[in-house]
Order: C-alpha cells, then structure tokens, then sequence
C-alpha cells in the first residue's frame, strides 16, 4: 500500500469519527455525558501516573453550575426582587 494512500485513509477515518462525535453530542448528550464519565473515572483514581490522570481530566466533562437543577438552568424561576416603581 502506498503511503498517499495510507495517509489518506486516515484523514477520512479521523473525519468520520470526529462527525460521528459530533453527532452524538447533539442528538444523545447524556449517553455522550454518561460515557465520558465511565472514560475518565478510571483514569483518575489514586495511583495513576500523573498523564493519565491529566488525560482523564481532559475526557471528563465541564461540571455543571450549580443553579442549573432540574430546570435546565435559565434561572427565571429564582425569586426576584420587587422593583420600586412610583
């Protein structure tokens, strides 16, 4: 197999598994969310080498705020101060 070729299958591999990715994180976030977890969790236990626990940091997802809840986060249903109006 010629090297072109070789690199080329790559490229498109890695194209492929980067819009599946993307895919995914749109129309599944919590099975996306829920297998990060299940990626990082092992990587970062205590006794892991410090690139691995750094790798595990990077894979894991953001924490979500929290106000977020289970509302979604818009925060319109916090109690509001009265404004005085005259």
């Amino acid at each position: 197999m010629d090297l072109a070729l070789l690199a080329q299958y790559v490229v498109i591999a890695l194209a492929a598994l980067v819009s599946a990715w993307v895919v995914a994180k749109k129309q599944f976030p919590n099975a996306t969310r829920r297998t990060r977890v299940a990626l990082a969790l092992p990587m970062l236990r205590e006794g892991r080498p410090g690139w691995l626990r750094a790798l595990g940091r990077w894979i894991a997802p953001p924490v979500a705020q929290g106000g977020a809840g289970a509302c979604g986060g818009c925060s319109s249903c916090e109690p509001s101060t009265p404004s005085s109006r005259k």
